[in-house]
């Protein structure tokens, strides 16, 4: 179990660098290796999951001085954020086959999308506060170099925004991780299972985890990152950044450290505003893919909501919330790729009657629309519903009731934006040549005055990627699969809750 676990890690990690000479022999070659190294990582952290559901989880523990023990486990919250990310991470590739051709800069794009997925699982399996910080520096850097893959100056400069507003939260989390170290005289998390810690170091470490999980008022760089391919804006949203926030937060303050009760009721105060307000901008948002995003800031206040309360219940709704949300909002994500890569706009001024010519995504985007919703019987429902009833369990039901008027409002603006793309006439001369948005980096070097001509003529975009509608398909039937076969998940959280429990104790 501890070689399955180091495959499980470094895997995509070490395999993400054999992707550019790979692509010197066949760029199909590079491609399959990419989801085969992400694959493998998904396969080993599910041979991992029977020994973590038993209590068993696997260990690895090298001791080296100064704190600094190379350590990794597999307990049930690890193996479970990396099966997500994996599994999701590894229909991204799949999806970017089509997507990505058109561009240059491939063997960069599938080096950092695999690297990125690998740090995901450093993060996770780590036990080392100062390694699981470096693996979350990594994730920056990839992140950074994917959010300006066109290198148009805007797009730079955005993705420079991210990387700052990231890397400087995380120096913060870095300086919370020393004062901890100062009271423990360890990095090593298992060996400061309930110990006290101060509030300065929980003020740090929170800064760290808000910045990555763009939560209020942290939250900026995120709609701004929608400037990056769809397949990169899906694994921000969905399988791996902004999932690295709240997984920490349920890793520090539900497992590891005892904090003060103020922060037990600050967290869900604002993890509240953060939903409300960035509902509300979703609402007034025109850009397709930003109003996805504002939706992932808005869902992830819920998940916050359902780990910071102290309830059982909301606990395990916090963690099955992870799940349903990556299927979900990767599908959304994907489904907006779709439409910007073959209508060659994001405007939802511009857009509209789609459903005539693109049937599957259609379909596929109101599926995972409904479970972000939270429409029974889909899996976001039950999240929902255990979030908000833990919040009342736990004595606070004005903060629930303003998580019940985000969940409305995640209602109006996904319907809005379905009803804008896909209903409907399409808008006068929307896809015409002059009416391309240059935001979808779709210029002329990079499709060709060929492709440009087919696009101007086109009275209506097209699915024409199977693999692409395949992907955005799957995440839309795992949706709903998610909440038909309801017992599995929540049993497998339920148990990881379980496990924090005694982990407590």
């Amino acid at each position: 179990m501890s070689a399955i676990l180091l495959i499980a890690v470094f895997t995509p990690i070490v395999g993400s660098f054999l992707l550019p000479p790979a692509a010197k022999v066949s760029e199909k070659l590079r491609n399959a290796l990419a989801l085969a190294f992400v694959l493998v990582s998904f396969v080993c952290s599910a041979v991992l999951l029977k020994p973590a559901v038993a209590g068993s989880p696997a260990y690895i523990d090298l001791e080296l001085p100064l704190g600094l023990g190379f350590g990794f486990l597999a307990d049930g919250l690890a193996v479970f954020m990396a099966m997500i990310s994996t599994f999701v991470g590894a229909i991204i590739v799949f999806y970017s086959f089509t997507y990505i051709d058109r561009y240059p800069n491939k063997n960069e794009y599938y080096l950092m999308v695999t690297l990125f997925i690998g740090s995901m699982t450093g993060i996770v399996y780590s036990t080392n506060l100062i390694y699981m910080y470096a693996f979350w520096e990594i994730s920056a850097i990839c992140c950074w170099r994917l959010i300006g893959f066109f290198r148009e100056k805007d797009y730079v400069l955005r993705a420079d925004k991210a990387f700052l507003v990231t890397v400087f939260g995380a120096l913060a989390m870095l300086l919370g991780f020393l004062l901890i170290y100062g009271q423990t005289g360890t990095f090593d998390m298992t060996k400061m299972r309930g110990a006290d810690i101060p509030d300065a170091a929980v003020l740090l470490i929170l800064a760290g985890l808000f910045s990555k999980s763009a939560t209020l008022p942290l939250h900026t760089w995120l709609p701004d990152a929608g400037v990056a391919p769809s397949p990169v804006t899906s694994l921000l949203h969905a399988a791996v950044l902004v999932k690295i926030g709240v997984y920490a937060f349920a890793r520090f303050f539900l497992i590891n450290f005892s904090i003060s009760q103020i922060w037990h009721t600050a967290v869900p105060v604002v993890a509240a505003a953060s939903a409300l307000v960035s509902a509300g901008a979703a609402l007034r948002e025109n850009d397709l893919k930003r109003v996805i995003a504002y939706s992932t800031v808005s869902q992830l206040g819920f998940i916050f909501l359902g780990l910071s309360t102290g309830s059982a219940l909301g606990a395990a709704g916090g963690l099955l919330y992870i799940l349903m949300h990556s299927l979900a909002k990767g599908g959304l994500f994907l489904c907006a790729g779709v439409v910007e890569h073959n209508a060659h706009t994001k405007d939802l001024g511009k857009l509209g009657g789609l459903i005539k010519t693109m049937p599957v995504t259609a379909v596929s985007f109101l599926l995972c629309a409904f479970s972000v919703m939270g429409i029974p019987p889909f899996g976001g429902f039950f999240s929902k519903y255990m979030v908000i009833g833990g919040a009342v369990a736990a004595g606070e039901p004005w903060v629930a009731a303003v998580f019940v008027i985000g969940a409305v409002m995640t209602v109006l603006y996904l319907m809005r934006a379905f009803i804008a793309v896909f209903m409907g006439e399409p808008k006068g001369g929307a896809f015409s040549r002059g009416a391309v948005d240059h935001s979808a980096a779709l210029d002329e070097a990079a499709i060709g005055a060929g492709s440009a001509e087919t696009a101007a003529s086109a009275v209506l975009p097209r699915e024409n990627s199977r693999p692409m509608v395949a992907s955005v398909a799957a995440l839309a039937a795992l949706s709903l699969a998610g909440g038909l076969l309801i017992a599995f998940p929540s049993a497998f959280a339920q148990n990881i809750v379980s496990q924090m429990a005694v982990m407590l104790k």
